[in-house]
């Protein structure tokens, strides 16, 4: 009867063991979670802007060039803007979601002079981002992206 006793009891001890062990293994597996991947939001801002550059003294009246249109994205979603006027054009701040993971901008004008410049930026939290810039007189494209993936 001693030695069933003593089995029974090594039984409830194994089994306590084993039920410790396992709360502190999902304890221990719960710390070990890192949050370093979550999702930020960043203020993004789009920029297009000419560069009429051209002759001195300037002619009068004033040459300037004119976009004809800006095309944003944001992941998968579009917005074209056709016949902005002036020679800047801003989107404004945007919050964004890096998890949309690419940005991208473009935009055509017509230029009139050949050291006249279209110049596309992406600022992301204030900062410049990416640039890009053509020169040349005429219909001209530029066009830029940023990735919230790239290290």
């Amino acid at each position: 009867m001693k030695q069933f006793y003593k089995s029974k009891s090594l039984l409830k001890l194994s089994f306590l063991f084993a039920v410790l062990f396992s709360v502190i293994s999902v304890l221990n597996s719960c710390n070990n979670d890192d949050d370093d991947e979550e999702f930020t939001d960043h203020i993004v801002q789009f920029e297009a802007k000419i560069i009429t550059n051209g002759p001195t003294p300037a002619p009068t009246p004033p040459v300037t060039g004119n976009f004809k249109a800006v095309v944003t994205q944001i992941g998968t979603s579009p917005s074209t803007t056709f016949n902005p006027t002036g020679t800047t054009w801003s989107s404004g701040d945007q919050f964004v979601s890096s998890s949309q993971s690419q940005l991208n901008l473009a935009a055509n004008a017509v230029l009139p002079y050949a050291d006249s410049e279209l110049i596309v930026n992406i600022y992301v939290d204030g900062e410049l981002a990416k640039t890009k810039k053509v020169v040349g007189s005429g219909e001209k494209n530029a066009s830029t992206y940023y990735s919230f993936l790239e290290l």
